[in-house]
């Protein structure tokens, strides 16, 4: 990922420093062209169409966000939860039914320190929200695999499908995050780990209209957007800046679901 103007501040999606960065993304070779009638769709289902990245699962939008052709060839529609001046939005899919949805790592990652730890605390912070959604830990096969990859990024993970089915996988760039047995580091891979596994239940970054909240630098929306809006009750009218779902975070930073994240949690599960 690339380093940001405020100081520390990482996109979930990227590397640890720049040279890393350009030291990837030469690795990749030349980006593939991305035609304009791909382009649109991304447009129209709300998302930024600034460096889209054709991969193996769709494209790669706004830093850790697959979008599948399923996705982009279905119609969209829907709302987004509008928390005070910092927001809260949800894709057209989500999961449904209350169900039991399992979660895995690959061997790689079961494997180095602090990983299979980062998982439990994962799952902890979602179960204690008492939501429809639980989530349990399998050793192999779960419905969304943490799966060991390389790249400039942190994580990256789609949206569930229209099905109702939560996105099946989770890239983690663990050579960008690092490993660690402290509370310290176990907690902020665990808040990279809740993130992406937000998005693959419906969650957008909560700064999707003004990235610069989390990132610093200029102001950057992540696209314009279709759909509708809708207040959650009860949410305070200034800023939210430690919401699990904003597009940076600073190294070693633990962001634990705050009150607003659990409003929106509460209101779509």
């Amino acid at each position: 990922m690339r380093q940001m103007l405020k100081p520390l501040a990482f996109l979930l999606i990227a590397g640890v420093a720049l040279s890393a960065c350009k030291k990837e993304v030469k690795d990749e070779g030349v980006q593939e062209e991305i035609s304009q009638e791909t382009l649109t769709k991304i447009y129209t289902h709300g998302f930024g169409t600034t460096n889209v990245q054709r991969v193996e699962e769709g494209y790669l939008v706004e830093g850790d966000i697959i979008l599948t052709e399923e996705f982009l060839n279905s119609t969209p529609g829907g709302d987004f939860l509008l928390i005070a001046n910092t927001e809260q939005y949800r894709t057209t899919n989500l999961v449904s039914g209350a169900r039991v949805i399992t979660v895995s790592l690959d061997s790689k990652l079961a494997a180095l320190s602090g990983y299979p730890e980062a998982l439990a605390e994962m799952v902890r912070r979602y179960n204690a929200e008492t939501l429809r959604l639980t989530f349990q830990i399998v050793s192999s096969n779960g419905n969304i695999r943490f799966v060991n990859a390389n790249g400039p990024y942190l994580a990256s993970a789609g949206f569930p499908n229209n099905s109702g089915d939560p996105y099946g996988q989770v890239k983690v760039y663990s050579r960008n995050i690092g490993t660690g047995t402290s509370s310290t580091f176990i907690n902020f891979l665990a808040t990279i780990l809740a993130h992406e596994a937000g998005h693959c239940i419906g969650f957008r970054h909560t700064d999707y209209a003004d990235r610069s909240y989390s990132c610093g630098g200029a102001y950057a929306n992540e696209g314009a957007s279709s759909i509708g809006a809708i207040h959650i009750p009860g949410t305070p009218t200034g800023p939210d800046p430690k919401s699990w779902m904003l597009a940076c975070i600073s190294r070693n930073e633990n962001r634990p679901f705050n009150a607003n994240d659990r409003e929106a949690l509460d209101y779509l599960y």
